[in-house]
């Protein structure tokens, strides 16, 4: 007798194997040989192969079918087809930031996640998403996080320096521009050298190091 997951695996591949329709929007779930078909098709018809597809394999005891005939002029309202909707919106978006946001669809409600520099991406990229068809309500869970000023970045450095026993950060210089640290000054090895980098390296918003140190 097939495992539930032989028969989950031996039904998706004979509804690929079937060229009549297309498989793509078409889930599978098999329990005690009942397996359950479930998404949505472009036709009636497609969605009669897909049950056909689906009895002759072997194994399956009963079909349980939840398919939604579908067509090109329905409201695009399916959980995947919204997610990538609102997915691509953002990519097209002049106002939001590329790769910042998540986005999660269920049953129609939104969530959005992630963190961005300004109040105005977040109110954005709501606004937006509240705008799709098919959108029930949306969940804004993004995070302001404003990048950190040079003047704090520097900061940061200059702490974690005073505070390594293995330092002496009197001897040390740090300049911060943008996400570029510059360090300058005097060390007595390169262990301590070492050590003022990584300091460097671990502050927030640094993403360049430029490391002056003279070992003397």
């Amino acid at each position: 007798m097939k495992t539930d997951s032989q028969l989950q695996q031996d039904v998706m591949a004979e509804l690929e194997w079937e060229p009549s329709f297309d498989h793509a929007h078409i889930g599978v779930a098999a329990k005690d040989g009942i397996v359950t078909l479930s998404g949505y098709g472009g036709t009636y018809a497609a969605k009669i192969g897909e049950e056909k597809a689906a009895r002759r394999v072997k194994g399956v005891r009963g079909l349980a079918e939840e398919i939604e005939v579908r067509f090109a002029t329905d409201p695009k309202t399916a959980d995947p087809e919204i997610a990538k909707r609102i997915a691509d919106m953002f990519d097209w978006s002049a106002t939001i930031p590329k790769g910042k946001i998540n986005v999660k669809v269920e049953h129609g409600w939104v969530t959005l996640s992630g963190d961005v520099g300004y109040h105005f991406h977040r109110q954005a990229a709501r606004d937006l998403a509240s705008r799709i068809s098919g959108v029930k309500g949306v969940s804004n869970m993004i995070e302001v996080k404003k990048a950190p000023s040079p003047y704090d970045i520097r900061q940061s450095i200059m702490d974690a320096f005073r505070r390594s026993a293995d330092l002496d950060a009197s001897t040390i210089s740090v300049a911060a521009d943008g996400d570029k640290v510059t360090l300058s000054g005097k060390v007595h090895s390169g262990y301590e050298r070492r050590i003022a980098e990584r300091a460097a390296w671990a502050a927030p918003g640094v993403n360049r190091l430029e490391d002056n140190i003279m070992v003397i």
